[in-house]
């Protein structure tokens, strides 16, 4: 999981859990996701980068994607 895009289908924020779409398994599947800033806000559409998994599905990712 660590290196992969993904896209925010729920924003992410202070106090806000968010979702992320990553294609894995040859499909898409949803992630809740949390910015590796505290208080780094992600708004839906933005692609970002995952840097940090824990199981089952749970990312956490930072900045926009080149």
């Amino acid at each position: 999981m660590v290196g992969m895009r993904g896209k925010v289908t729920g924003r992410v924020g202070p106090r806000l859990v968010g979702e992320i779409m990553v294609q894995v398994r040859g499909g898409s599947e949803a992630f809740l996701a949390y910015p590796v800033n505290p208080g780094e806000p992600f708004d839906i559409g933005q692609l970002v980068t995952v840097v940090d998994y824990q199981a089952p599905r749970t990312v956490y990712k930072q900045g926009a994607c080149g």
